[in-house]
């Protein structure tokens, strides 16, 4: 039996604390990201189970979910057991992300799963940022 702690919820970026296009972009690139935003679309896991659901090495879970949270992709909770251990979880916390190219930067949309009617979360408006491939 376990429970989840919100306190200790990362949640939903703030404007003022918005991702970075580069940071998105390139775990949305990653195979082994969008394995990892896949199996946590609709459960939080940990990175173990991560690492046995995607058939992945635990490190490189461990790594990827780094990478994810970085990019405000997915949102980190704590697990407490009624043995008292804890454990990392995670979750995606978008549904939809829109990238669009204008004057010169990249902006980054999301759409969180938990809002109502306009759900788009604009996370960051980037001017003249080269993009990766450039």
């Amino acid at each position: 039996m376990s429970a989840t702690n919100s306190n200790v919820k990362r949640g939903w970026p703030r404007e003022e604390d918005t991702a970075d296009p580069q940071h998105v972009l390139a775990a949305l690139d990653d195979d082994a990201c969008r394995a990892i935003l896949e199996a946590t679309s609709d459960e939080s896991l940990t990175a173990t189970e991560l690492s046995e659901q995607c058939d992945i090495p635990t490190s490189t879970a461990y790594r990827k979910v780094e990478m994810l949270t970085e990019a405000d992709l997915v949102e980190e909770r704590v697990r407490i057991n009624t043995s008292g251990k804890h454990a990392t979880e995670y979750r995606r916390s978008f549904d939809d992300v829109v990238v669009s190219v204008a004057d010169g930067g990249v902006e980054i949309e999301m759409t969180s799963p938990e809002a109502d009617g306009d759900s788009s979360t604009n996370t960051n408006a980037s001017s003249a940022q080269p993009v990766a491939g450039d």
